[in-house]
């Protein structure tokens, strides 16, 4: 049996957990499908390969950005906690539970084919990443709480199947919002900050515009370009930060800050001062690649796509990471993302305050790659159903949810809630949780109760499928009608490739974004 658990341990952590390769793959498989030429079929799977390939180079250029920031919030803070990871607390789990994670991700993605094929939750999950982590999760709470292998395999695999295909759906009135059509859906386990997002928007900004029809005085007209905001953004925020720096812990800790592999540092303020701008500058670099990656990605993705569903799963729908979005309101990526932050400092201070003193919550420091990431989305998701006000305030719910969240996370997760490190993303802190306090109640109770738990979250998707995503219901119809004509969003019918019909508002996409593929056959 050693043989099959190397197998299926090569496919997950070699290729499904790769989402470069996946997307690759599915790409060519659509090509096929529609019966391209063999160089159309290559070609088209490289580039689609290489697009996921270029998001995943500017997540490391952020990473890169963000993590001397981050130290230097902790050290002005003096702020102690944990910094939720989701690679680093999945690293550390998988040495102890990789051959179970890697039998349930197969046996989860397999589940979630087939209820796309015969439900009416048409969504193809292709984030590989989030499905490893997923999984992980999973994995780690059953067993935790007790049960056998093969429950933590069969049962946890039947979770995440109807999660890949429940969470997009959950997520697709904003989606459509946001994106103007059925081409794509998310597939990001930040989700319930995403439409938490969307639904403050509605609430909060129905006169508000845009983000991205700032009107800027002549002089400032460069900020319209979203590289350019985003890189003087982040340099500034890097010397008001660095400077605080400085002076709460004096010259020669704060120079360590920028030392990398044993490395000085800084050698002076002078060119302490320069690396923080030169961080701040290759943010906008990082969040400009991350941009190209996401149209490289969807120019080639989306019509290859139309193949799977011609053949596989009529009226599919590929569900991606959260980035996904990002071109869509650039401007509220950094809105969002800033808000997110102060989102989780806000609720960082009444952890500190409140709830660790009376309840016993760990401190859940403010990491800012899941702020980034997470709250750009949101912020997006914010800005298209309540302009300014709802990428901003949209954001900070989403920041108070991966707050709190990741602290009732660690309630369930026994001895790994002492690495100083968890899952980071919404949907992993309330599912997690969820699921951890089910599987207590003993082998035969805890499926019980995971499995209804499971049939719940399924019943509930295909009902917002089909009253809501399949009617058209435009969540950001009222606030279009209070705008003036001039800045409402402009109606259009909605796709029916998807089997939907009816019409919603939609959002242009910006220069350059790639435009949507007519539906088959027109």
């Amino acid at each position: 049996m050693d043989w099959l658990v190397s197998i299926a341990e090569f496919l997950v952590n070699e290729i499904l957990s790769q989402p470069a390769y996946l997307i690759g793959l599915i790409t060519a498989a659509g090509l096929i499908a529609l019966k391209k030429s063999a160089g159309q079929i290559v070609g088209g799977a490289i580039k689609a390969t290489l697009g996921f390939l270029l998001i995943g180079a500017g997540a490391t250029l952020v990473v890169g950005a963000l993590a001397p920031l981050g130290e230097m919030i902790q050290g002005s803070t003096g702020a102690h906690g944990v910094i939720p990871t989701n690679e680093a607390i999945v690293g550390i789990a998988q040495q102890q539970y990789g051959a179970r994670v890697a039998w349930l991700m197969i046996l989860g993605f397999a589940i979630s084919l087939l209820l796309a094929r015969f439900t009416p939750l048409r969504y193809v999950f292709l984030t590989g990443h989030h499905m490893l982590f997923m999984a992980t999760l999973l994995t780690m709470v059953l067993a935790i709480a007790g049960q056998s292998s093969w429950v933590v395999v069969v049962v946890g695999g039947v979770l995440l199947g109807i999660l890949l295909v429940a969470m997009p759906a959950f997520a697709h009135p904003w989606t459509k919002r946001v994106t103007g059509n059925d081409s794509v859906a998310i597939g990001h386990f930040g989700t319930a900050g995403y439409v938490a997002a969307g639904a403050t928007g509605q609430l909060v900004g129905r006169r508000s515009r845009s983000t991205e029809e700032m009107n800027l005085p002549e002089g400032l007209r460069f900020l319209r370009d979203s590289m350019v905001a985003t890189a003087l953004s982040m340099v500034l925020i890097y010397l008001i930060m660095s400077l605080v720096f400085l002076g709460k812990v004096g010259k020669e800790e704060a120079f360590k800050a920028f030392s990398e592999d044993g490395a000085a540092g800084a050698s002076g303020v002078g060119d302490y001062v320069m690396q923080s701008v030169m961080q701040g500058l290759q943010f906008g670099i990082a969040v400009a690649v991350i941009l190209f990656g996401v149209r490289t990605i969807l120019g080639e993705l989306v019509p290859a796509f139309q193949g799977i569903a011609q053949k596989l799963v009529p009226g599919a729908v590929p569900s991606l990471d959260a980035p996904i979005v990002f071109p869509y309101a650039q401007n509220a990526v950094l809105i969002g993302f800033i808000s997110s932050f102060v989102g989780g400092l806000v609720s960082l201070g009444l952890l500190a305050w409140v709830f660790h003193p009376a309840f016993g919550l760990a401190l859940v420091l403010p990491g800012l790659v899941p702020h980034f990431f997470t709250g750009g989305a949101a912020g997006v998701y914010g800005n298209a159903t309540g302009g300014r006000r709802g990428a901003a305030l949209g954001a900070f719910v989403n920041g108070v949810l991966i707050t709190f969240l990741p602290a009732l996370l660690l309630k369930v997760l026994g001895a790994f809630g002492e690495e100083n490190t968890t899952f980071g993303d919404a949907d992993f802190g309330w599912f997690g949780t969820l699921i951890g306090y089910a599987a207590k109640a003993g082998e035969a109770g805890g499926i019980v109760l995971m499995l209804l738990i499971g049939a719940a979250i399924l019943f509930g998707a295909i009902v917002v499928q089909k009253r809501v995503v399949e009617t058209g219901w435009d969540p950001g119809a009222h606030r279009d009608a209070l705008l003036p004509p001039d800045e409402a969003l402009t109606p259009g019918p909605a796709p029916t490739a998807a089997g939907t019909s009816g019409a919603y508002a939609k959002i242009a996409p910006p220069r350059g974004a790639p435009k949507p593929p007519p539906p088959p056959g027109s």
